[in-house]
């Protein structure tokens, strides 16, 4: 399901004059106090992506009957599966190509 701003309900001249007063506010007035800004060491094992979910397109594949067969060996969710497979390979590439570009040289003064 999708909305637009068309689609929200119309916000009260009294919650409108609220969020205005609220973007006019300093950011050092923000109370960090339940949720503290994470320096470095807070940043240390976080999960790249860990709650990104891209947008799923629907394709039609063929791929061998064997390979089907060993996806769906797994139970459900060869889909999931071989999306993974996929996902894992391109990764791979594109830290590939990544290693083969050349390194610009520094400039020094």
């Amino acid at each position: 399901m999708r909305k637009t701003l068309a689609d929200l309900p119309p916000i009260s001249p009294e919650r409108a004059a609220e969020l205005r007063a609220m973007a006019e506010r300093p950011d050092s007035e923000i109370d960090l106090g339940e949720a503290p800004e994470l320096d470095a060491e807070g940043w240390r094992n976080a999960i790249p992506g860990k709650f990104f979910r891209p947008l799923k397109t629907q394709i039609t594949i063929r791929v061998d009957k064997d390979v089907l067969h060993w996806l769906k060996s797994g139970g459900s969710g060869y889909q999931s599966r071989l999306n993974a497979i996929l996902r894992e390979a391109m990764v791979r590439e594109q830290k590939d190509e990544t290693a083969r570009q050349p390194k610009a040289e520094a400039i020094s003064a």
